[in-house]
């Protein structure tokens, strides 16, 4: 930071050395009375003035005031532009302690003003007694404000540069956990990760993913504490959106966001809320194993097909049976071709009109009416294809494993 230098006018400022004896020792009384102010009339530094934050305030007020009393009792010839150093390096470390003890600039500006106005009346009754001539109380009045402005803009420039500072290093911090977090790392990293970042653990974490075009206005949607990992994701070859839900995500392009505690209602409004942005939402985790959401988003992405509806956020937990049956695409394609097997020798349409018919039956337990709906045939046609079925297959449409199998074979595509 370019502190702040005393541009003040002390050129024609002549206080005498008995007005400057007479300042100098009022300054204890001064400062006591300055605190005491500061304390009634700013609620937010009524109980900062115990312990060690009070030493240190009370501390930067004797500094300023014996900052001041130097600055006013320079010789008139002095550059009025020589940097009160000591002074503003302690009123800009002031500002960094206030941001780092929560307080906003509002109540250390308005500590300010309320100092001013007890350092000028009391200053200036000390001037006047000690025979302050009349045409000098002016520029004296001037030079009180303008060293308070000083102090001001300093100690606002700490406060900034705090906030910029610890939210820059904070946000590491949130960038190294969320990084800890999908690695899987151990426990005991975790907990120091968090602690690091001042981040308070939740009891779950659900990992979402969605474009990186629609993750505005999202953020004052979201709890408190949820985390944004923004370097490259694992956990996929090649990115890890590398499949679409309904056309590609580019991977370069998405959110990764980890939503503390969204548990029902909760998860239902959020997904209402992303209605439209093409979200993927995975399932709640305990937050130090919020790595197996996020791979549930990853698969979601790559595996479901095409036809899931990109107007509405994707819950992976009303897709766990597509998830499950496509986590192997190879091994599905092998087990439907041994379990589909009696029909190979077939024609192509009969064999998947009997596939059809064979999947409705089994999901409907073999209730031929409610097949026959779903397939919007006959009875009488549903019998009879089973009939062929049957003859196919034998008795092992009464084998319980063949039955699982031709279940899972046929889950996931009607067609053969």
């Amino acid at each position: 930071m370019d502190r702040p230098t005393s541009d003040a006018g002390t050129a024609d400022l002549d206080l005498g050395s008995d007005i400057a004896r007479a300042l100098r020792d009022t300054l204890p009384s001064v400062a006591e009375h300055t605190v005491a102010a500061v304390v009634v009339e700013v609620p937010a530094y009524a109980d900062a003035f115990s312990g060690e934050m009070g030493m240190n305030i009370s501390g930067a007020v004797e500094k300023a005031l014996l900052g001041f009393l130097k600055l006013a009792t320079r010789p008139g010839h002095s550059d009025p532009g020589t940097p009160l150093g000591p002074a503003l390096d302690t009123a800009y470390a002031l500002g960094r302690g206030e941001a780092r003890s929560g307080r906003s600039v509002d109540a250390l500006l308005a500590a300010y003003r309320v100092g001013a106005r007890v350092a000028w009346r009391e200053l200036s009754a000390t001037a006047a007694t000690a025979g302050i001539p009349v045409t000098t109380m002016a520029s004296f009045a001037d030079l009180v404000f303008a060293y308070i402005d000083e102090l001001s803009a300093a100690s606002v420039a700490g406060h900034t540069d705090e906030l910029a500072t610890s939210g820059r290093v904070r946000e590491r911090y949130l960038e190294r956990l969320g990084q800890h977090l999908l690695a899987g790392a151990p426990a005991d990293v975790l907990m120091a990760s968090a602690a690091r970042a001042d981040w308070p653990a939740p009891s779950t974490l659900t990992a979402i993913l969605l474009p990186v075009a629609h993750d505005r206005g999202l953020t004052a949607l979201l709890p408190a504490g949820t985390l944004r990992p923004r370097e490259e994701l694992p956990g996929a070859p090649g990115g890890p959106v590398s499949g679409p839900v309904s056309g590609s995500v580019d991977s370069a392009e998405t959110v990764l966001l980890l939503v503390p505690d969204l548990a029902e209602p909760d998860r239902r409004r959020l997904l209402g809320t992303l209605a439209g942005r093409r979200a993927v939402v995975g399932p709640p985790r305990a937050w130090m194993q919020v790595r197996s959401s996020y791979l549930r988003t990853v698969r979601a992405l790559q595996v479901l097909p095409a036809s899931t509806n990109d107007a509405n956020a994707v819950d992976t937990e009303e897709h766990l049976v597509d998830l499950v049956l496509r986590a192997d695409p190879d091994a599905l394609a092998d087990l439907r071709a041994q379990a589909l097997a009696p029909l190979a020798g077939l024609r192509p349409a009969t064999a998947e009109r009997l596939a059809g018919t064979l999947r409705s039956w089994l999901l409907h337990q073999g209730r031929r009416d409610e097949v026959a709906a779903d397939l919007v045939v006959h009875a009488q046609t549903v019998r009879y294809r089973m009939g062929q079925l049957r003859e196919l297959y034998g008795d092992r449409l009464q084998d319980p494993a063949t039955v699982l199998a031709l279940t899972i074979a046929l889950g996931a595509d009607p067609s053969p």
